[in-house]
């Protein structure tokens, strides 16, 4: 009985069926369009905190470790459960599906309890550890606001579990609807809060973490009630639940290497704040600015990961090896388009872009010449992520946790100190690109070795 209702659903998925191109642009489309608006509503945030204090800002910029480590396990957790079920789905096993919605929704609680726990503890240290209580003001601002975001982070998991259900079944425009719900609000509630409009009470800093945490939880809400009014491939229930050990398994295994991948991000970025630091706290600034604009080039990159994935999984399950590459070459031809457009933005106007954050003239001396030397690389980082989304979905990710990890730890960091050293400042950033150029040559290895042994060997249609 329980089996029969559960295997309701027969009719094949669109990711079985419908023609390539259009297919990635239906999948990807409106998580491209939610993530920009989610990559705006970042620079919003800085902008507005930005007209506070230059200090206010670099505050907020060094919270980006912890805040990294945060999204790392939201949006690695949720690879993990898109790809096993996906997969499952491609298999037409849908009971199996349904118990690794469960079983992630189970991870998703554990992990906001964990980081509950280093909101409480940890935010002091962490920031005592940058500037060694060199700068109470700074110091003072950075602990309102990260312990805000950590404390509150339960909209955000919520979020992920919800949006990145919607996914797997293919209903993109569910979870495009869910962020941009969400991006609104922050952009909307970041002025009144911050500056204390329409009789709202002056929060400064603070008002910026309240305005994101709220639009966090409006954005699990409404993917939250998408999914129990559109989502029927996938039916959540707690009913007599346990965990699985298998399933968690299953899960993690993408999903680990996956959360240590954009983890890494977290450690290069703190290791980066130490060696920047060290020069002056405004290049640590013009190092935050440069990350929340390069989220705005690469966040519908990883929109379109967003949309591939569960395309990618599926037609592996299925056994669909021309969808797959197709899947690929299409996504790949779309990543360059963007990465390209912030190539030539960050080459021929450094200027403007910092001035969107009230950069003094130190912040411009410093950041126009690095947003030229870090632009270089947006002419190969499409490649290497696209890469890493093809590992992720057919069960490869450590390949894309040996990329990572060697692309910013073994290399960018250790070039990056090298290069202070010998040249000063300015010769930092030309880290970027070194490093980029490593990444390509290890990923396209990767890659012939994914095609050779996983791809190659499915039989054609």
């Amino acid at each position: 009985m329980n089996q029969k209702s559960t295997s309701a659903p027969i009719a094949e998925n669109k990711m079985g069926t419908m023609p390539v191109g259009k297919l990635v642009l239906n999948m990807s489309l409106p998580m491209m369009i939610s993530m920009l608006v989610q990559a705006l509503y970042n620079i919003v945030d800085s902008v507005f905190v930005a007209m506070l204090s230059e200090n206010a800002l670099t505050a907020v910029s060094m919270a980006f470790p912890l805040q990294t480590l945060l999204i790392a396990v939201g949006a690695g957790t949720g690879v993990g459960m898109n790809a096993l079920l996906s997969k499952s789905l491609g298999e037409k096993n849908f009971d199996k599906a349904n118990r690794t919605a469960s079983n992630a929704a189970f991870l998703y609680a554990l992990s906001y309890l964990v980081f509950l726990v280093l909101g409480l503890t940890v935010v002091k240290p962490f920031y005592a550890s940058q500037l060694h209580s060199s700068d109470p003001e700074i110091m003072k601002f950075g602990i309102e606001y990260l312990s805000t975001v950590m404390i509150f982070s339960f909209g955000l998991f919520g979020q992920f579990f919800f949006e990145r259900l919607l996914t797997s079944t293919g209903k993109t425009i569910f979870s495009m609807t869910s962020q941009l719900c969400g991006a609104i609000t922050n952009i909307i509630l970041d002025p009144i809060l911050i500056f204390g409009l329409l009789g709202a009470p002056k929060m400064g800093v603070t008002g910026a973490a309240v305005a994101t945490v709220i639009g966090q939880c409006i954005a699990c809400i409404v993917a939250g009630f998408c999914n129990h009014k559109f989502n029927h491939e996938v039916r959540l229930s707690f009913h007599g639940f346990r965990p699985e050990p298998q399933i968690i398994g299953h899960i993690y295994a993408v999903g680990i290497p996956s959360i240590i991948m954009q983890s890494i991000s977290s450690v290069m970025t703190y290791s980066m704040n130490l060696i920047l630091v060290n020069f002056t706290v405004t290049a640590t600034a013009v190092f935050g600015v440069y990350f929340k604009l390069q989220s705005f080039f690469f966040m519908p990159v990883f929109g379109l990961n967003n949309g591939i994935t569960p395309i990618i999984a599926y037609n592996y399950g299925a056994r669909h090896r021309k969808r797959m590459i197709q899947t690929v070459k299409v996504s790949m031809f779309i990543a360059f388009c963007f990465t390209f457009i912030g190539f030539l933005a960050f080459e021929f106007i450094p200027k403007t872009l910092l001035g969107l954050f009230s950069a003094s003239e130190d912040m411009l001396a410093i950041g126009i010449p690095a947003l030229r030397i870090i632009g270089i690389h947006y002419l190969i980082a499409w490649f290497c992520i696209i890469a890493g989304t093809v590992f992720q979905a057919l069960g490869k990710a450590i390949f894309s946790m040996i990329v990572s990890i060697m692309r910013q730890l073994v290399v960018l960091v250790p070039a990056a100190y090298i290069l202070s050293s010998i040249g000063g400042l300015h010769a930092v950033w030309w880290s970027f690109p070194i490093a980029e150029i490593c990444s390509l040559i290890v990923s396209v290895i990767f890659l012939v070795v994914i095609n050779r042994t996983i791809i190659q060997k499915i039989p054609e249609a």
